[in-house]
């Protein structure tokens, strides 16, 4: 996995020079998108719109199949830019860049301000591990005034392991992480609104919370597979590899 982590706009930093003093601590990692703040709302329409046209443009095929392909592609790999990258040469950083431009997305970003009081009362290192772009992370961390209660950004540039992307929920990265972070998997928890990505992290020993605030109630038609509510949904009410529940982050001080 690359060793870097994102500080804040235009600044980067290598892994903290305090991993070894903070082992005995309990490392958070939050999910962004429909965990810290509406995406539903604010972003993954517009994100499904870049991507479906992405295709179109760069493959050369009519819109629905370019729309059939990008849902082939994230269902099959849990992000649509790998099955690009491995199939079709695609670059990633272009695809990323292109795909995320969002104009207007400060204005439709949304959370919780009691959610943001109790992420900086929240003991532990505390860590944003997003499939999204670094980018538009930072864009939406600091819209929502996010950026200065976490210790840094792990983006999906960053989730690659020799040479690959390995992004969630990819259980290579799971791992990989949590050596590099410098603590065993069992004390780190992940904070997750995709079922997936909280089953790979629960296999390899870490915690999860399944957070529950944004899945949506109603797909709309034209909503990505990315916010569709199957990717949180289960017929259990609590699946065996959820350990906990939680509709926000305040939940999270009882835990």
């Amino acid at each position: 996995m690359a060793a870097l982590l994102s500080r804040g706009p235009g600044r980067a930093a290598s892994w903290p020079s305090d991993v070894a003093a903070g082992r005995a601590r309990r490392v958070w990692l939050f999910d962004l998108d429909n965990t810290l703040h509406d995406a539903s709302h604010s972003s993954f329409g517009p994100t499904n719109e870049a991507m479906t046209q992405y295709i179109v443009d760069h493959l050369d095929l009519p819109h629905p199949e370019a729309w059939a392909l990008r849902q082939h592609y994230w269902l099959h790999y849990g992000a649509t830019m790998l099955g690009l990258v491995r199939h079709h040469g695609i670059k990633a950083s272009h695809f990323l860049e292109a795909t995320h431009r969002l104009p207007g997305l400060e204005s439709r970003l949304r959370t919780s301000s009691h959610d943001r009081a109790a992420l900086r009362r929240l003991p532990g290192r505390k860590f944003i591990l997003t499939n999204a772009p670094r980018a538009y992370a930072l864009r939406v961390l600091d819209t929502l005034r996010l950026s200065g209660c976490f210790d840094g950004l792990i983006s999906i540039e960053d989730m690659t392991m020799f040479g690959h992307h390995r992004p969630k929920p990819d259980a290579r990265m799971f791992r990989s992480l949590a050596a590099r972070l410098g603590v065993p998997p069992h004390r780190c928890t992940l904070v997750e609104d995709t079922l997936d990505h909280q089953r790979a992290a629960y296999r390899v020993g870490m915690r999860t919370v399944w957070m529950q605030r944004y899945i949506p109630r109603v797909r709309h038609p034209s909503a990505p597979p990315e916010s569709a509510s199957e990717v949180s949904v289960h017929p259990c009410h609590k699946p065996l590899y959820v350990c906990a529940r939680i509709k926000s982050i305040q939940g999270l001080l009882s835990i």
